[in-house]
């Protein structure tokens, strides 16, 4: 007991000083040190603090350094770095950009009454305005074999370029074998509004990419700091080329930044693209993008330690559930029903998330889980395998009468339940069947199981409160790793709103909190009572089994 509890204290400790080390390191992200004397020669100025007439022009080209040509598709005259705008402009695509190609935007910002050309003192950045993804399958209906109608599959500024959609030429629910090029329909960027004063010894590394400096008598000055934000192109904003795009919108947003969130925003693509370098797709990356741009601030810094909390209690709960089911001897109290329907349920749901392709943070946990799950069935049942030549044998063990009599409890509350869930879900699958669009029968198969799963999966966690209530009694339960288990289940209603992921998932973790709610009333309602069968199969009042110390 006492090497557990040493145990989980180093594990808390751990987690305690990873959470204050993220939160110095954030600080030193965010902060950055002034210089102490402005007019000292180790101090480096800003050029905006002479509040010069500058001026905004966007040029697109088929290279990044602009050889071979270039047209100007946006400018301002009269460039405010105080005064955010959206616009939207039309632009034209090359021939080559058409074919599969790239095409590049270039953001100049230079003295007005200059070409950036002729301006030394002019400072520009480079966005990719296409990037490569396999087009997503076309759906269709797998008995009349129609196409979904496209009002209801996409936006309306994207009906017009869907009838050269590569994923359809090759015919109903085939896709593309390899990358085609996609337009990125918004272009957003920002210029550091603060008049930040930098000391030369202590010039943050992050900024100093992004820092043009040059020599005004005695005094060091650095020209606007110009920010692409690349976190802003989502995958959803992502429109397919083809032959057929002549024009295509792109939406322009711009807005002023601070420095801090400026160093913040560098290191989060810098996290993201180290991540694309790892092997994460560009849907993946999206995920996390979606965390920082569509999430405030504030409500970033809350969801990081949410979700701190919510790897430690993960890590509790599992080492609690693997310890429970280690010692287990005895499934006294414990509905197999519910443990089998568990085990199901996590492999449809790993099953379905794959084949809706759900970002690796959602997926990765969710297939772990159907392995631990695949083993507690093992446990329950008493499963035994030996090998003999290679084939597999299965040996299951025999129950006991106690055992008999929760197998019993079990057995009546799920033919109660048979009666209402199975004509549910295959009513529902019929009417998917029927009047939805899939992929492959395969897609239909998956999508009708996980729905049975989320929508009436709950009614599979009732044997065990039947169980429950014949014995009155909850002793036999784990209730370290529920309890750790439940904190997680509240947690992941606010991962619901942040990461994307089906709405069936999104709604199955509501669906457990109601559930968790009812074990806590059953822990009230029963006391422990250590003349029962504990989850270790034995009770607080049985004698000991060996000899008794004589003196």
């Amino acid at each position: 007991m006492f090497l557990k509890t040493s145990f989980t204290t180093l594990i808390v400790g751990v987690f305690v000083v990873y959470v204050l080390h993220t939160c110095w390191v954030m600080y030193g992200i965010v902060y950055t040190k002034p210089c102490d004397i402005p007019a000292g020669d180790n101090c480096i100025t800003p050029f905006l603090a002479g509040k010069p007439k500058l001026q905004l022009s966007i040029y697109t080209a088929l290279r990044p350094n602009a050889e071979g040509g270039h047209t100007l598709i946006h400018k301002e005259e009269n460039f405010d770095v105080d005064s955010k705008f959206e616009k939207i402009v039309n632009v034209s695509l090359p021939k080559k950009t058409r074919n599969n190609g790239t095409l590049y935007a270039l953001i100049f910002i230079h003295q007005a009454g200059l070409t950036p050309w002729q301006d030394p003192r002019q400072v520009h950045l480079v966005a990719q305005l296409t990037t490569y993804m396999i087009p997503k399958p076309l759906e269709i209906s797998l008995i009349s074999g129609e196409d979904q109608p496209q009002e209801q599959k996409e936006q309306p500024r994207q009906k017009k370029h869907r009838q050269g959609n590569p994923a359809a030429a090759g015919g109903p629910g085939e896709a593309a074998d390899h990358p085609f090029a996609h337009w990125r329909s918004r272009l957003t960027f920002n210029v550091v509004g603060d008049h930040f004063v930098f000391d030369r010894e202590y010039l943050p590394g992050d900024v100093h990419r992004y820092l043009r400096v040059f020599q005004n008598g005695k005094k060091m000055v650095y020209l606007p700091l110009l920010f692409v934000d690349e976190l802003s192109n989502r995958v959803k904003d992502l429109v397919v080329i083809n032959s057929t795009s002549t024009e295509l919108p792109l939406t322009i947003t711009y807005d002023s930044i601070s420095l801090g969130r400026l160093r913040f925003w560098i290191h989060m693509q810098d996290a993201v693209y180290s991540l694309q370098q790892f092997g994460f797709t560009e849907k993946d990356a999206d995920e996390i993008k979606g965390i920082f741009v569509d999430t405030n601030l504030y409500f970033l810094a809350l969801t990081f330690f949410v979700a701190a909390f919510h790897l430690l209690f993960d890590f509790l709960a599992f080492k609690n559930d693997i310890s429970f089911w280690k010692q287990k001897k005895s499934m006294v109290g414990m509905s197999s029903k519910a443990v089998l329907w568990r085990c199901f349920s996590t492999i449809v749901i790993f099953l379905y998330l794959f084949d809706e392709q759900t970002s690796l943070l959602v997926l990765i946990p969710a297939g772990i889980g159907s392995i631990i799950e695949v083993w507690k069935v093992k446990k329950a049942l008493k499963i035994q395998v030996f090998w003999k030549g290679g084939k597999p044998t299965f040996l299951f063990g025999k129950m006991d009468e106690s055992e008999r009599r929760t197998e019993e409890y079990d057995t009546l509350a799920m033919k109660y339940l048979s009666y209402l869930l199975y004509p549910l879900c295959i009513g529902g699958a019929v009417y998917a069947l029927v009047f939805l669009r899939y992929k492959s029968w395969y897609s239909w198969l998956i999508n009708s199981l996980v729905n049975g799963v989320y929508a009436f999966g709950f009614l599979f966690m009732l044997p065990q409160l039947f169980v429950n209530f014949k014995l009155k009694s909850v002793a036999h339960l784990p209730w370290k790793a529920f309890m750790y288990k439940a904190f997680n289940t509240f947690i992941d209603d606010v991962f619901a709103f942040i990461i994307t992921m089906p709405t069936s998932h999104r709604l199955a973790c509501f669906r457990d909190d109601v559930v968790f709610l009812i074990y806590l009333y059953q822990r009230w309602l029963y006391p422990v009572d250590k003349t029962r069968v504990n989850e270790y199969g034995v009770s607080y009042d049985e004698p000991p089994k060996g000899k008794t110390h004589k003196d």
